[in-house]
């Protein structure tokens, strides 16, 4: 069984992320105590934790609050992301599975239509697509066989999983992303690792303009159309172009 500091760790780190619990919102322990139906001890121990992670910090007389998202620590995580996923990206080319990745391909190519039926079923947290980009994510770190990169790649994606929300999974950027990651994805099958780099390089710029500008300018979701994504023979045409 789980311990109360573990389970109120989890709970709160969820709701943290999805934004439920929001940047300034004050972490009382006496109040999650009551919420939670724990002692405060447990809950002091999760909030210890938290702070660790970066997703709360002490503010004056106020006592944790949920850390704020700024453009300044955005560009800081993605510089370390970079280094990651880069890394990670050309080490999955030369280590891969091919045939776990040939799947991914194919699911890849079908993402216009799924985000269409998602949008027109009402689903704003689009939970198909992004269960499919974490199974990339999976197939990346089980390919690269090194334990520290994925564990220091796990901690950033905490973050990154709270930062996604600022992008009001808008769905032009989500059909791009899933083309950007088509394009790492062929790479990697082809067991090039200097594109599969590249291919990643530019995704992550994409996404760093992306989430930057959903700081300051509210984005507006764009009807979907179910147009094919970059097929694979152009691929290395389009290597040194910024996709992401």
């Amino acid at each position: 069984m789980a311990r109360a500091s573990d389970s109120a760790y989890e709970q709160l780190r969820a709701e943290i992320v999805s934004w439920r619990l929001e940047p300034g919102t004050v972490l009382a322990e006496v109040e999650l105590s009551s919420r939670l139906g724990i002692s405060r001890t447990p809950v002091r121990e999760a909030l210890a934790r938290l702070v660790a992670d970066g997703l709360a910090e002490p503010q004056g007389g106020r006592g944790l609050v949920v850390t704020q998202v700024s453009a300044e620590n955005v560009t800081e995580l993605f510089e370390l992301r970079q280094a990651l996923e880069q890394q990670a990206a050309a080490l999955a080319a030369a280590r891969r599975d091919a045939s776990v990745f040939v799947k991914l391909q194919d699911e890849l190519r079908e993402v216009p239509a799924l985000l269409a039926e998602a949008d027109a079923a009402a689903d704003p947290s689009r939970l198909a697509y992004y269960d499919l980009v974490s199974r990339f994510d999976d197939a990346v770190d089980e390919a690269v066989r090194n334990p520290y990169l994925v564990g220091a790649l796990n901690g950033v994606r905490t973050h990154l999983s709270r930062i996604r929300r600022l992008s009001h999974d808008n769905p032009a950027r989500l059909l791009e992303a899933a083309r950007e990651h088509l394009m790492i994805v062929d790479a990697i099958v082809a067991g090039d690792a200097r594109l599969a780099e590249d291919a990643t390089r530019v995704h992550l710029y994409r996404s760093l303009q992306s989430t930057l500008g959903s700081l300051t300018t509210p984005l507006t979701a764009q009807p979907l159309t179910a147009q094919p994504l970059t097929p694979p023979s152009a691929t290395k045409q389009q290597k040194d172009v910024p996709t992401r």
